[in-house]
């Protein structure tokens, strides 16, 4: 099912001729409204009347979070505060957040594109949508609230945390869609069990989920252990929120862009250069019809790539492949690059570990170490307890010899694989600090 049918399936030509008109249209508004963006083009000697196709975007400048940051709070909005009806922003972990402003039509189009996602994640109106994303200045929430009542399915707005009232309404409510992120629903997965909640028995049968990386086999532990279908979805604060892209249930390979609302480009992040078509680099967003703060070329820091071919599903809307990290996530550990989502993935190709773990990063005089500590399942770790009794052997269960086969097979993987040398900790199952929100993977200590 699509919920746009014209937007979703024009022809690709159509598309870019029609990304051309918009991109005109929202740099005259930037130029003319947005003191930063007028000396920006200025600085790069063009004018609004140059752009003539989507190609010529290349000639435009790119936006950073350093440059929303320095415009805290209102300096980048294209709109006059009476237009806006509505403010969001960013964490800002490091710093002043990055302050977004809508106006009507921008929550408008905001409700259109997220219906357009959750359509194709499978949500229909007799859906009933268990919203554990976090309201408030996070746009999370209430992106994936407005969403699903454009579709005409059911919210149950209850955020993020209250794991167990969350699986309570789960079993009461009969909720069929889950939006949350991956980790947190792994985390009532832990803590349904522990409750002694039997998850076959629950009328969950999709879940889109995003605000985070995640790896496929992370997808595939969701889908097996919560018995639904997982969707990753697409956005951030600065841009709109999520809704800037969505898998399909059908295919699950790759999400869907709304072209008509964001222009995607992929570029070398050192040199600032478009990349081709499937080659991985940098995702840069322009947006096409935002009103309250549009942002010209904006940098995200994620890695993906692109892909023109239409779907199975019937959507001709480019593709982004799944992000597999952020240029600022990335580890460097001997000079080796290292996103924490392609351990997961090695980590999770091993039935015998859960997909709870942390990497703890320290320097050894001039040396970076990388210690990649992750649970173990209940049952290797009863049978390692119960041999270690039998044996009567005073050792901690981590160095259990029967797991010495295992630890050589997860750091032989992350070699080959990867590129970096690791030591392996196995931990006690729930040992593991759990998050409701966005999981902690990384623990630097240099």
């Amino acid at each position: 099912m699509i919920w746009d049918q014209k937007h979703e399936t024009l022809k690709r030509d159509d598309m870019s001729k029609l990304q051309a008109e918009k991109l005109r249209r929202v740099c005259e508004r930037v130029y003319h409204n947005v003191p930063f963006y007028r000396q920006a083009f200025d600085t790069a000697k063009v004018k609004p009347e140059d752009i003539k196709t989507i190609d010529d975007i290349r000639r435009l400048p790119f936006t950073t979070k350093i440059d929303l940051r320095d415009s805290y709070p209102y300096n980048m909005f294209a709109a006059p505060m009476e237009d806006i009806i509505r403010i969001h922003a960013s964490s800002g972990t490091t710093g002043k957040p990055t302050v977004v402003g809508y106006t009507r039509k921008d929550v408008a189009d905001w409700a259109d594109m997220m219906a357009r996602c959750m359509t194709a994640a499978g949500v229909t109106k007799n859906d009933i949508v268990q919203n554990a994303y976090g309201y408030g200045l996070f746009t999370g929430g209430l992106g994936a609230h407005y969403g699903a009542e454009r579709i005409g399915a059911a919210v149950v707005p209850i955020s993020g945390g209250n794991t167990q009232k969350q699986i309570m309404l789960l079993q009461d409510f009969g909720s069929t869609v889950l939006t949350a992120t991956p980790s947190f629903v792994l985390y009532i997965y832990d803590v349904a069990r522990e409750m002694g909640v039997d998850i076959d028995a629950l009328q969950l049968r999709v879940g889109i989920l995003g605000a985070e990386p995640w790896s496929d086999q992370m997808r595939q532990e969701i889908e097996a252990k919560m018995k639904i279908k997982a969707v990753d979805i697409f956005g951030l604060s600065e841009i709109t929120g999520p809704g800037v892209s969505c898998e399909c249930v059908e295919a699950q390979n790759g999400l869907h862009v709304n072209e008509d609302y964001f222009y995607p480009e992929i570029i070398d992040p050192d040199t600032g250069e478009q990349l081709p078509w499937g080659e991985k680099g940098e995702l840069v967003i322009t947006t096409l019809e935002k009103e309250g703060i549009p942002l010209i070329r904006y940098r995200i820091k994620d890695i993906s790539s692109l892909n023109p071919e239409p779907c199975v599903c019937g959507r001709t809307l480019v593709r982004m492949a799944r992000v597999s990290g952020r240029n600022d996530d990335m580890l460097i550990i001997r000079g080796v690059n290292v996103f924490p989502s392609q351990i997961e993935s090695v980590l999770l190709m091993n039935r015998e570990v859960e997909p709870h773990y942390q990497l703890v990063i320290e320097r050894q005089g001039s040396m970076d170490t990388l210690e990649i500590q992750v649970e173990v399942t209940p049952e290797i770790f009863k049978q390692a307890e119960n041999a270690m009794l039998s044996a009567d052997e005073k050792k901690v269960f981590n160095e259990y010899e029967d797991l010495a086969s295992l630890r050589k097979k997860i750091q032989g993987d992350v070699k080959d694989i990867i590129g970096v040398t690791t030591s392996v900790v196995f931990k006690e199952p729930g040992s593991i600090a759990r998050s409701e929100g966005k999981a902690k993977r990384v623990i630097d200590k240099r």
